[in-house]
């Protein structure tokens, strides 16, 4: 049975429409490699629950927001809420007591520290790396990522020294969308000069690329590949604009079958990394799709995996596992459980 008859066999993708040209050229790939096993993420930002897949009911992985929900730029593909689920922690103080707390409470394992860019797509983390150096000294198995914004070298390196594990960044490849969409004056060659200074430390290094960052267009994802394959990341995380996030008719969704060859692409550009698809992503059957390509792709990692995702890897022959911490944390961590195995109660 070829991978596209078997799609028509799962129930929760029985009204899906995939492209068969694409899904037939997925097989034909993976024919020429070992089967990669796949994780799927089920952090704790978010309540989660899948036809398939139950979420952990404690808050073990949990986002902080340094500017709690302000940010600088307000972004037409974001306008700031992104940062409305995540805890504020509007002072290095504040942060501390709310960390500490959520290790006694909730067995913490980790979380991401995030927070608003400025006016010039930074974020100034400098008087909490004192915090997050502390923490690590108190509790060395406490998993640390941080959402790095756009950085200068000694930025990199002070994170570096207070212990941080994993740092992310946007890699934009389009100087149109960096003007138009995210209202910034800054060029292409910051951005990867800003992935450049980070993989110079010895913190994991997981860029992230937006597709249809441009108002739902494909323009500069190829370019944003490329700057990522001249550089030694931990991971890249692909995710997807959501229109919903913007003002009313100034986005479009994306189509799937766009999605899917970005990812082809991206797995043959960099295909001895890992190569996951994060929480961002639009919901319902376009998710579904999304996810499904993701898998036939060869993608590594899938956080907040749709209904149907597990059926889609049982069908090609991928092992899989699911963890409940960020997809950007390190594969492999002490993090991830057998999917059979329900949350650690």
């Amino acid at each position: 049975m070829s991978w596209f008859e078997a799609l028509a066999d799962i129930e929760d993708l029985e009204d899906a429409e995939f492209d068969a040209a694409l899904v037939e050229r997925f097989e034909c790939v993976a024919k020429s490699r070992v089967p990669r096993p796949i994780r799927f993420s089920t952090p704790t930002f978010k309540e989660y629950e899948s036809s398939e897949l139950s979420g952990c009911n404690k808050n073990s992985f949990p986002a902080f927001s340094i500017t709690a929900a302000a940010c600088g730029l307000n972004c037409d593909h974001c306008q700031k809420k992104i940062l409305e689920p995540m805890i504020p922690a509007t002072n290095p103080e504040m942060l501390d007591q709310k960390v500490r707390h959520l290790i006694d409470s909730q067995e913490l394992s980790g979380f991401l520290l995030s927070g608003g860019s400025n006016k010039r797509n930074e974020i100034k983390y400098g008087r909490y790396l004192s915090v997050v150096e502390q923490l690590k000294k108190d509790y060395p198995n406490l998993k640390i990522a941080v959402h790095s914004a756009l950085m200068q070298e000694q930025q990199a390196n002070d994170m570096e020294s207070a212990g941080v594990d994993t740092v992310m960044m946007d890699v934009i490849g389009a100087q149109e969308t960096i003007q138009q969409v995210y209202k910034l004056d800054r060029p292409v060659a910051d951005f990867e000069a800003t992935l450049a200074a980070l993989c110079s430390t010895s913190m994991e290094v997981t860029p992230h690329i937006v597709i249809g960052l441009h108002y739902g267009q494909i323009l500069g994802e190829a370019n944003a590949l490329d700057i990522v394959s001249r550089y030694p990341v931990t991971a890249l995380v692909l995710v997807v604009i959501m229109p919903f996030y913007a003002r009313r008719g100034t986005f479009v969704t994306p189509e799937t079958t766009d999605v899917g060859r970005i990812f082809g692409a991206a797995r043959e550009r960099l295909p001895d990394k890992q190569v996951l698809l994060g929480c961002a992503r639009p919901p319902g059957m376009h998710k579904r799709v999304t996810d499904a390509y993701a898998i036939m792709a060869g993608l590594d990692g899938i956080a907040f995996p749709a209904d149907g995702a597990v059926s889609v890897a049982h069908a090609i022959g991928r092992p899989f596992k699911q963890a409940h911490s960020c997809c950007s944390i390190k594969l492999g961590s002490e993090h991830e459980t057998v999917l059979e195995r329900s949350c650690a109660a």
